[in-house]
């Protein structure tokens, strides 16, 4: 399922416009604007309960390996997003 089919499917389900829905999956799901990106980027966690956990990872600063030339290099420390199914969602997908 692509965003196209997510915004037929929640135009569907709930009686919206497609427009309308479109906006609303931007609202939540955007990488810039969206309500779960703002709130990683603050470090704060988004919990969904049944759903799941998206929250921020840190990965610390290690000496990598460039596969090509065989030399260390540092990667730099970052963080990453992630997510975590929970109960609801593992027991609904069986």
């Amino acid at each position: 399922m692509n965003k196209s089919d997510l915004v037929d499917s929640l135009a569907d389900v709930t009686g919206i416009t497609k427009a309308d829905a479109s906006r609303a999956i931007d609202a939540l799901f955007g990488t810039n604007g969206g309500i779960i990106a703002k709130a990683l980027k603050k470090g704060d966690r988004v919990q969904i309960t049944g759903f799941g956990t998206f929250e921020a990872k840190k990965r610390k600063a290690r000496i990598g390996r460039n596969p090509r030339t065989g030399e260390s290099i540092k990667i730099a420390a970052s963080k990453s997003p992630s997510f975590r199914s929970g109960k609801g969602l593992k027991d609904g997908i069986r």
